[in-house]
């Protein structure tokens, strides 16, 4: 039978003309696209085979082969599946469009990617990315072996053919590659393709390597050499003539095999029943999943059915990479594969941005193979699969919890990524806050969770306390913990910076508020006695904070009587609303920040003074005794900064309290006239009044 001509359908002829004439980096995809399609017809034949066992005598091996031929510039990959019949081969492969076609090409027009190509049924034309021409020899059971053969120029021919070996089964697509695309040829290339698209698919994909083998000859030269010596010495035993021959010189020549080397040996583990895999074989799939050295840390293998189909293995690893919170990093370690073929793997809505350790592979059945980008943002199934990926990372780490050393390490590498989750991910924020561990007041050695804290409170206190610090040094005997530890109330001691952003989210636990200790309106449980006598107290000191006011002007917003302090003369609080002084330092410390943010952000400070301080008793004497006592206003300044210290906040004019600092040293050593002079310079510079009295007095009036 005679070639028959074909002509393309209009659009696929527009379609091929867009492929060969337009430029794309991702070529590769081509690869992807034949093996999915060869993987698909294996999966009819061996479907066929369930009804007709027949079927498969043709064939009985299901495998796809590719052969890298660099002589003719060819690229061969065959596969046993189906096959296709003339009327697949006309009907198929360009007189029918496919109803992608079009929409496809529309996709393209308007900035999609190349790689979608197989979502629209049309991935058989990615070839013409690499190939000036195609060829397609086909065997089907019902049909003989056809050739089909496209240069893309508009035309096709279908021929019997006559001139290849018979395939049995099946179909072998013979790619000629343009002279711009040999590398496909290489080896290695074909190797990183297939690794990185199609390591899962089910059927083995062999690929033929040639190699070089030494192989043992007879050494000719040396036989010839031998007959001669052989004529001269006409005279030998029978024994040693039946030894000779057997000892047949030979030497060893380099020759070229050719091997199939199978490329994908690493089995979908994810597709197998849980409780038939062991550790081993999970450990051995994490390292080449992740390329990691070390075990993961803890695994979770599920599926899930009904609606929707999907499998995932999920991996916490044992430590962190370095480059965690690098911006410009791949935003997640997690896989996606539809139906074993590998799709991509920085789907950002695959899993939010704080569980970007976890690593794994989801293998969705309900997606559309190769869907874009653009298509996957308003894709309802993966919102879905999300949904379920973050309710079983929660199971995950509710597990590794059950084991206390486990839970360490992981809280050490992954720690602030659950802080920050608490901050973005208001849905699973009560969830993630069980897995938070701080250190306290009565822990300051080992680091406690919000539910042991919750049993450890007295039945009079309502709330949790915390309060925020830049180390635990720092802040391990502030002034804010005085009355709490008096009471006997644990406060947690948050000193991640981080702690300040997920704190400010987490507003309850359990049902208890989170409490600032260093914040303003700070109520403490207190009997009627004890608080008939605070009232007192601000009556009482009510002339004292009027004057600390005045002196102070604008650098406080108010002057208050304290309930959280007991040794302390002062603390200075921030608004209930604002930044704390722990926050204003972080923001402060922010390389890129927008400082007109800080003018409204950074709180009103209001300062708390203990009326059972000694310091401000006797302050208290000498207001009521005379209001305009300048020693009351330096004493003040020397109060507030030293009130902004031990607050955590930074003084703004160090050097000015360093000298008030070194003017009471002058005064503790009875240096009169430097310290004159340098309280003469002072009032200049500060328009500030010295400290009145000298020498020991004064300094005893002061302590």
């Amino acid at each position: 039978m005679a070639t028959e001509s074909f002509g393309f359908q209009a659009e696929i002829s527009q379609l091929l003309d867009l492929i060969i004439n337009t430029f794309y980096s991702n070529k590769e995809i081509f690869l992807r696209e034949i093996i999915s399609n060869g993987s698909d017809a294996l999966d009819k034949i061996r479907y066929a085979s369930l009804t007709d066992p027949e079927a498969l005598k043709t064939e009985p091996e299901l495998y796809i082969r590719i052969t890298p031929d660099k002589d003719n510039k060819m690229l061969s990959l065959r596969d046993t599946g189906i096959g296709m019949t003339k009327a697949d081969l006309v009907n198929n492969l360009g007189t029918i469009a496919k109803s992608g076609t079009k929409a496809f090409m529309e996709a393209l027009h308007s900035g999609a990617d190349i790689s979608m190509i197989g979502q629209f049924g049309v991935g058989f034309y990615s070839a013409y990315l690499v190939a000036e021409r195609v060829q397609v020899i086909t065997k089907h059971n019902d049909d003989e072996q056809y050739i089909w053969e496209s240069a893309a120029g508009g035309t096709f021919t279908i021929t019997p053919d006559t001139v290849n070996p018979p395939l049995g089964r099946g179909t072998e697509i013979r790619l000629f590659l343009k002279e711009d695309q040999q590398e496909y040829l290489e080896e290695k290339k074909i190797k990183e393709i297939v690794k990185k698209h199609s390591e899962f698919i089910s059927y083995p994909i062999q690929l033929v390597v040639t190699k070089e083998v030494d192989v043992e000859v007879e050494d000719e030269e040396e036989a010839k050499e031998e007959e001669d010596d052989a004529e001269k010495s006409k005279i030998e035993e029978v024994e040693d003539e039946d030894e000779e021959k057997n000892k047949k010189k030979t030497k060893k020549v380099k020759e070229k095999k050719q091997e199939n080397e199978e490329l994908n040996k690493t089995k979908p583990i994810w597709t197998r029943n849980p409780q038939d895999i062991t550790a081993e074989e999970y450990g051995s799939f994490y390292k080449s999943l992740s390329n990691d050295w070390e075990e993961h840390l803890a695994v979770k293998h599920f599926a899930i059915e009904g609606q929707l189909e999907f499998k995932a293995i999920l991996f916490v690893p044992k430590r962190a990479p370095f480059d965690l919170f690098e911006t410009k990093k791949k935003r997640n370690n997690i896989k996606l594969y539809v139906r074993r073929v590998f799709i991509m793997d920085d789907c950002e809505d695959l899993i939010p941005e704080y569980l970007n350790f976890v690593k794994g592979i989801v293998d969705s059945e309900d997606l559309p193979l190769n869907i874009s980008r653009e298509t996957l943002q308003q894709n309802k199934i993966l919102k879905v699969i999300r949904k379920n990926i973050v309710r079983k990372c929660m199971e995950l780490f509710s597990e590794i919890a059950e084991d206390k050393d486990n839970f360490t390490k992981f809280y050490e590498a992954f720690g602030k990524n659950i802080k920050l989750g608490i901050h973005e991910d208001s849905q699973n924020r009560s969830k993630l806050a069980e897995f938070l561990r701080f250190f306290t007041t009565k822990s300051l050695e080992e680091l406690t969770s919000l539910k042991d804290y919750i049993t450890r409170m007295p039945e009079i206190q309502k709330s949790i306390y915390y309060l925020t610090g830049e180390s635990l040094t720092s802040i391990k005997n502030s002034p804010f913990l005085e009355v709490l530890k008096k009471k006997g109330f644990e406060v947690l001691l948050l000193v991640d910076p981080i702690d300040e952003y997920a704190i400010s989210q987490l507003k309850e636990f359990e049902g208890k508020k989170l409490v600032s200790v260093s914040k303003e309106g700070l109520e403490l449980e207190e009997t009627e006695e004890e608080k008939n006598e605070r009232e007192q107290e601000a009556k009482e000191y009510e002339d004292l904070c009027k004057a600390t006011k005045e002196a102070l002007g604008d650098k406080v917003e108010k002057v208050v009587v304290s309930n959280r302090i007991i040794d302390s003369p002062c603390v200075l609080v921030t608004g209930q609303f604002g930044w704390s002084s722990n926050m204003e330092r972080i923001m402060k410390a922010q390389a890129l920040r927008d400082s007109s943010m800080s003018s409204y952000m950074a709180s009103k400070k209001t300062l708390e003074l203990n009326p059972q301080n000694a310091i401000i008793k006797e302050l208290r004497k000498k207001v009521a005794e005379d209001k305009a006592d300048k020693s009351v206003r330096d004493l003040t300044y020397l109060l507030f900064e030293t009130a902004l210290l031990v607050s955590g906040f930074a003084l703004e004019e160090p050097t000015g309290f360093a000298k008030r600092i070194h003017r009471m040293i002058a005064l503790g050593l009875d240096v009169d006239d430097e310290g004159e002079a340098s309280a003469t310079k002072m009032e200049e510079d500060n328009e500030m009044p010295p400290l009145e009295g000298g020498g020991a007095s004064a300094l005893e009036e002061i302590d």
